[in-house]
């Protein structure tokens, strides 16, 4: 089974011949791979593509499509929909710069989604098994993998034999335990990019980064949208004033959030589905949408692969389990990506990729603790974080001075109409050193990676000082925070002797 691939237009068309073509005829193994790849997502790509540039004989197994949940139904898709919601909402606010749009204006759902299947089709060619095979020089084979003793797989009654094997088999969808969910039928992130009409009413169940995401743009797209979450606030992981600036975004927008909410079940009315459920109140409500779309976790893709067969240790919840190198209970397999790792982001899955490679090839000993890892919700405005919240450090004993900056003091932003949020970073207590920071912004994820930097480099937050900003823009938000600790080098007593040095000049 592959991903369902829905309309069957000419894009979604060129997806599928690059992605899993119909008429692939799998190579026929010869001699032993030095690596041998299980799954085509962003793990198993880069993996592939970084052994064979280096010499590696390699093979590349995948049953659904190449490119993973990031091309087909993640990252790329779902960056195509909301750049549509923001141009849509930039328009609404045209008459803010005296421009107004005329009130019949009507939106074109339809026309949305159908560049998002050309740009999805478009990116595609990078991941497609022609490619792979012709220009990089791996062999692909569509089919599943299934291990059968030391050193070798079989895929669909082929077997290939190997030094080392790699498995980057991802992770899937999962929905809560809400009776009546799955009679009624939902969307997941697998499903909800083959829509082509919008639904008039859109439930989404999570209130993750996935379900903000398509929460924010399915509204600004035309639908009427509500949130269901069991906390008091949405994007829980976020710290709560980062959530909140978002969350308060959301409502002027008219999205409705539901928190604090305890589902009871959900049952089918017509063509509606009905959500019963308790407020954080305790009182009975009963909710009617068009569409569900649930984005309340993920899960590993582990079975069927007989790994039991070759002492590859995994939890069906939690996923395979590696030591620091990336290497699983059998010291001839390594993982890498969703189905092992807790950061599930498509450039985590690189880093391990480029991880593996050198470990599981070259008698590396690279080391994942060692990566300095950022992220981004890519709702409107963003909001990225690298490195610990004040929460983690606080568990791990590490006190910090935190240096925050609203936006509405950057000059540029307040131009732009994009003053809501912050810059906060932390530093070790008395000291430059970066442990982290949150950027809540309309471009956070652009300029995070300068903290990044910062943090992978070892610059402290006074490096920033020294950095020229081109004037005026948002990032100079960096350069204020790194001001503000400066500032606090200015003790009084050094004050009191600058002003003695200066006197003494006059």
């Amino acid at each position: 089974m592959t991903f369902p691939v829905h309309p069957m237009d000419e894009f979604n068309a060129e997806l599928v011949r690059n992605v899993h073509p119909p008429d692939w005829k799998n190579p026929r193994p010869t001699g032993r791979y030095n690596l041998v790849v299980v799954g085509a997502g962003s793990a198993g790509l880069i993996t592939a593509a970084v052994a064979a540039g280096l010499g590696a004989k390699v093979a590349l197994i995948e049953r659904h499509h190449l490119g993973g949940d990031c091309l087909n139904v993640g990252c790329v898709p779902s960056k195509g929909v909301i750049r549509a919601s923001r141009l849509v909402a930039e328009v609404r606010r045209a008459a803010e710069l005296g421009l107004p749009v005329a009130r019949d204006a009507q939106l074109d759902f339809g026309a949305a989604m159908q560049r998002m299947r050309r740009i999805r089709a478009r990116i595609s060619r990078e991941d497609s098994a022609q490619r792979y095979r012709d220009e990089l020089g791996v062999d692909v084979y569509l089919g599943s993998a299934r291990f059968t003793g030391s050193g070798s797989l079989d895929v669909d009654g082929q077997e290939l034999r190997f030094a080392r094997a790699v498995i980057a088999s991802g992770g899937r969808p999962v929905a809560p335990a809400i009776p009546g969910l799955e009679q009624v039928g939902y969307l997941t992130n697998e499903t909800v990019f083959n829509l082509t009409e919008r639904p008039a009413r859109l439930g989404v169940i999570g209130s993750g980064p996935i379900g903000c995401e398509m929460a924010q743009a399915f509204r600004r797209l035309g639908s009427q949208v509500l949130v269901f979450e069991r906390g008091p606030h949405i994007l829980p992981r976020e710290d709560s004033d980062a959530a909140e600036i978002v969350q308060r975004r959301f409502l002027e927008e008219g999205i409705e959030l539901v928190l604090g909410c305890r589902f009871e079940r959900v049952e089918a009315r017509g063509a509606q589905q009905i959500v019963q459920l308790r407020d954080a109140a305790g009182a009975p409500r009963a909710i009617a949408v068009d569409q569900l779309l649930v984005a309340a976790g993920r899960a590993p893709n582990v079975e069927g692969m007989g790994l039991e067969r070759v002492g590859v240790d995994f939890d069906p919840r939690t996923g395979i389990r590696v030591d620091d190198h990336l290497r699983t209970t059998n010291p001839q397999i390594y993982a890498a990506g969703d189905c092992c790792m807790e950061w599930k982001f498509t450039h985590a899955a690189d880093a391990a990729a480029k991880i593996v490679v050198r470990n599981a090839l070259f008698f590396g000993r690279d080391k994942l603790s060692s990566l300095v890892m950022p992220w981004c919700t890519y709702t409107d405005p963003e909001v990225a974080h690298v490195g610990l919240y004040p929460r983690e450090a606080e568990e791990r004993g590490i006190e910090i001075d935190t240096y925050q900056v609203p936006l509405e003091q950057v000059n540029r932003a307040v131009a732009d109409g994009e003053e809501e949020g912050f810059v906060k970073i932390h530093t070790r207590r008395g000291k430059d050193e970066i442990v982290g920071a949150t950027i809540v912004a309309a471009h956070a994820g652009d300029w995070i990676s300068q903290v990044t930097l910062a943090m992978v480099g070892g610059l402290g937050l006074s490096t920033f000082a020294r950095v020229i900003f081109p004037y005026p823009t948002q990032a100079e938000g960096l350069k204020r925070a790194s001001g503000a600790y400066m500032r606090t080098r200015l003790t009084p007593g050094v004050a009191k002797l600058f002003r003695g040095l200066l006197r003494a000049r006059r």
